[in-house]
């Protein structure tokens, strides 16, 4: 019997979160939150087709993406949902189409959007890129995109339709941060020679800052700040400014960590995880030499969507983590405690989330998964 198999019979006497070895940390899954206790009221504001990403504007309104390549303004006080026009052509299909949706840190004075999506190349070709362009409302509440610009694309454009990754954010700093994951293709996320299964850290205008730790590699490897990533669909910066990912790994290996510069966090070497076809992956305990996660889900949450809550609404959770969770239709709830973090506890949404975001006045607000997928506001309950 292999290592890995007495492994995987332990933490099965066990089931649930587990951090880097199962047979050294047994934490237990924590139960899902009967709905009577849940300590907040999940109200509906619209419904989407195939949301992606959401981002709230300085005037309280909404920007959010449908996969099928729409940018819509959602006005949350009348509930008005109007389109943006000057969105590129996506590449919809499979997990590809229209992604993230960020404001630029001074967006009051410059107006500008960034966005990704998937995009067609040569053949049957596809990859992510990052556009940023200027948003110009109008009266009625719709508006369009100008002098969309393309700053970033994952290269090189590969075969098939899934793990763009390509979610988007900024740090205090003004520096622009992507997920670029591996698009199934395994090796690549070791590969300097491809930005792919990659966390890029760029200027906000596409340029590569010159601390970066592989600058002297030349380009792609130049906009790498960590590798060895397979499917990140979360980042969030904590109020530390440490960076935090979340990755769809394989069979049973979802993950969440810590970002450390020049880090190699070990895919498609190691992982908690084995292939879907049942090949075995090696755990991260037989490579100390790669960065292992500070939770991984043996029973996998398929998480998507990140936040670090700092709001007032829910006093009890600043400084937690939420993350979406797709197969297993939850909220769940992270908690941190300096450089490690364990799953506090689940919400059972009974849909699909895929997008989790902090409203302005501290709210949170989901946005679930698919055709018709609701927007939900969630409030503490009285």
């Amino acid at each position: 019997m292999t290592p890995r198999l007495l492994l995987t019979l332990a933490c099965a006497l066990t089931p649930g979160l587990v951090t880097t070895a199962c047979a050294q940390d047994n934490e237990a899954q924590p139960a899902a939150v009967e709905r009577a206790q849940w300590p907040f009221t999940a109200t509906e504001f619209g419904r989407f087709d195939e949301p992606w990403a959401m981002t709230f504007l300085p005037d309280g309104g909404l920007l959010v993406t449908e996969k099928g390549g729409k940018l819509r303004h959602f006005d949350v006080t009348s509930r008005k949902s109007t389109e943006i026009t000057g969105v590129p052509a996506v590449a919809y299909g499979g997990q590809g189409g229209l992604g993230d949706v960020v404001l630029h840190p001074q967006f009051a004075s410059n107006q500008l959007v960034y966005i990704s999506y998937a995009e067609a190349g040569d053949g049957d070709t596809r990859g992510a890129a990052v556009a940023r362009a200027k948003l110009q409302l109008d009266k009625a509440g719709g508006g369009k995109l100008a002098d969309l610009q393309v700053i970033w694309r994952q290269t090189p454009k590969v075969t098939g339709s899934g793990h763009y990754g390509h979610r988007i954010a900024f740090d205090q700093d003004g520096k622009l941060w992507i997920s670029s994951s591996e698009r199934q293709k395994f090796d690549p996320a070791q590969d300097m020679k491809a930005n792919l299964g990659k966390l890029i850290r760029l200027n906000d205008d596409g340029s590569v800052p010159a601390d970066n730790p592989f600058v002297d590699q030349g380009s792609p490897a130049d906009q790498v700040w960590s590798l060895g990533h397979r499917n990140i669909l979360g980042i969030a910066f904590d109020a530390q400014q440490r960076l935090w990912a979340h990755e769809m790994g394989p069979k049973g290996g979802d993950e969440l960590n810590l970002i450390q510069r020049g880090g190699n966090y070990g895919y498609p070497l190691v992982s908690n995880g084995n292939h879907y076809d049942g090949r075995e992956i090696p755990n991260h305990d037989t490579r100390p030499d790669f960065i292992a996660p500070k939770v991984t889900w043996w029973e996998v949450i398929s998480p998507a969507g990140l936040i670090i809550y700092s709001g007032s609404q829910f006093p009890q959770w600043q400084g937690s983590g939420f993350i979406g969770g797709l197969s297993s239709k939850s909220l769940v709830r992270v908690a941190f405690e300096g450089e490690n973090a364990s799953e506090a506890e689940r919400f059972d949404m009974g849909e699909r989330i895929r997008e989790v975001e902090q409203g302005p006045d501290g709210a949170i607000w989901l946005l679930e998964d698919g055709k018709g997928g609701r927007l939900l506001k969630l409030t503490p309950r009285n």
